[in-house]
């Protein structure tokens, strides 16, 4: 669902720099208003956003825009969002252009009423927009460090460069092409920028068409291949240099991005919590081989393990519950399963909401669609910050055992390791083979304590190892 932008008038006496008339809280102070140009300010897309990036802007300065239409992506810190206006009237000036940043509640954009107002709204923003926007620029590379291809000899990337380049400053932003809004990725624009890689030519795969990191380096590839096999019909052909990362430049510095950022913040504020953690072996053939039925019906390991774990945590509350201000915990009235995910340029948490009520091939169908949502940048906050506990699985990459960092505002994580053939000793002696996967626990130490753990480390081995509960 698309956001509202916040809106306020501007007296036609007054200048950017001082405050809107409208309130917080939306009330308006009792003069009458002159003009009809109003501030468009950066909303907030969650509780814990501060600032926000301008990923596009899918309308240019003097088109029209009716009431609910969409008008800018912004990059939270955890998604990228459609933001609707609250009026209707004309796209004057764009005081924050595609990069930029800006604090929660500064201005990014101004609207007029009338066509008429247009001209003005521009000479009030190109005067006053140093001390009224507040915006924190992102630091454009040099053109010497965009220019280098990290994989590519300088001859060839001089070659892409001449044949592909990507158009600043036209009255069509970067963002769409002939009016016609281009879906991708940050970080696959920034890609585009540094390979020199026009999107508008560029076929995406991601969610929708949505265009992704590894669409633009493929692109920047053909485009290199291309390229060298001109050259090497009048060149030598030079040697090759080291394989390195597509789009890593080496030596450079990269400032975090919004998302990167959340998580630092995240990170350091769980440091304050102090943790212990607890691991157990548990023996999976009994779900392994569940999980071979009903794979075909479209059912995922992830969401047996969250069903597992989250009909461990009915038994178990004190496990699922939470401590927020260091005096008091709750116990969390809904089981929500929070599981780390990996997208480009960092990481979230899809929330499988209400996990034991749900049967698996619904909570499965849920899962896919979280992911989906989450790799295209799509997910609304309910769905990434209402996790009671959380699972992270590196299993799938062989990774055997792990620890987990707690995510503030929650009891325990789980890390869970790959399921490996083991060899076991059995209570009568004899030796056999079973498959065994390693979890590994986190948790608060001010409300969990190590008895509870192992209590509910038990349960969910049960479970899993008897998993028939699972499918009911």
């Amino acid at each position: 669902m698309a956001h509202v932008l916040q809106t306020s008038f501007l007296p036609s006496s007054t200048s950017l720099g001082l405050n809107p008339i409208s309130g917080s809280k939306g009330k308006s102070q009792a003069f009458q208003v002159k003009a009809k140009i109003r501030e468009i300010f950066m909303p907030a897309l969650s509780s814990t956003m501060t600032e926000g990036k301008i990923v596009s802007w899918m309308k240019s300065e003097g088109d029209k825009l009716s009431k609910g239409e969409s008008v800018v992506v912004v990059e939270s810190d955890k998604a990228d969002m459609d933001v609707e206006s609250f009026h209707e009237g004309f796209l004057a000036a764009i005081m924050v252009e595609e990069g930029g940043v800006a604090a929660v509640g500064s201005a990014i954009a101004l609207l007029a009423e009338t066509e008429d107002e247009i001209a003005e709204a521009k000479a009030k923003s190109q005067s006053s927009s140093a001390s009224s926007a507040q915006v924190v620029e992102e630091k454009p590379k040099p053109k010497e460090e965009v220019a280098q291809a990290a994989s590519v000899a300088a001859s060839v990337a001089s070659t892409v460069s001449s044949t592909k380049t990507v158009a600043v400053g036209s009255a069509v932003h970067p963002a769409s092409e002939g009016g016609r809004r281009i879906v991708a990725s940050p970080y696959a624009k920034k890609l585009a920028k540094e390979l020199k890689v026009d999107l508008g030519t560029v076929v995406g795969t991601g969610p929708m068409g949505r265009i992704v990191a590894k669409d633009v380096e493929a692109a920047a590839a053909a485009g290199v291949v291309a390229a060298s096999g001109h050259a090497s019909q009048q060149h030598a052909s030079p040697a090759k240099a080291a394989p390195v990362a597509p789009g890593i430049e080496l030596g450079t510095v990269v400032p975090f991005t919004t998302m990167q950022g959340a998580v630092s913040r995240n990170m350091v504020e769980s440091l304050s919590v102090p943790t212990f953690r607890v691991g157990y072996t548990i023996t999976t053939n009994a779900l392994d081989g569940l999980y071979k039925k009903i794979k075909s019906k479209g059912v995922t390991m992830t969401a047996l393990l969250a069903k597992a774990t989250a009909l461990a945590l009915i038994q178990h509350p004190v496990v699922n519950s939470s401590c927020r201000d260091g005096n008091s915990f709750t116990y969390n009235s809904s089981v929500n399963i929070a599981v780390a995910v990996a997208i480009d340029g960092g990481l979230i948490t899809p929330v499988l909401q209400d996990a034991d009520k749900v049967d698996i091939y619904t909570l499965s169908r849920k899962w896919k669609e979280l992911v989906d949502k989450a790799r295209a940048k799509q997910l609304q906050p309910h769905e990434y910050n209402t996790g009671t506990f959380t699972l992270s699985n590196l299993g799938m990459f062989g990774v055997d055992r792990f620890d987990a960092i707690l995510p503030p505002g929650t009891g325990a994580i789980m890390a869970v390791g790959a399921s490996q053939l083991t060899v076991v000793a059995s209570k009568d002696g004899h030796i056999g083979m079973k498959n065994q996967m390693q979890v590994n626990v986190t948790a608060d130490h001010r409300i969990i304590y190590g008895a509870d753990l192992a209590a509910f480390l038990q349960t969910l081995a049960k479970i899993i190892e008897d998993p028939k509960d699972l499918t009911f």
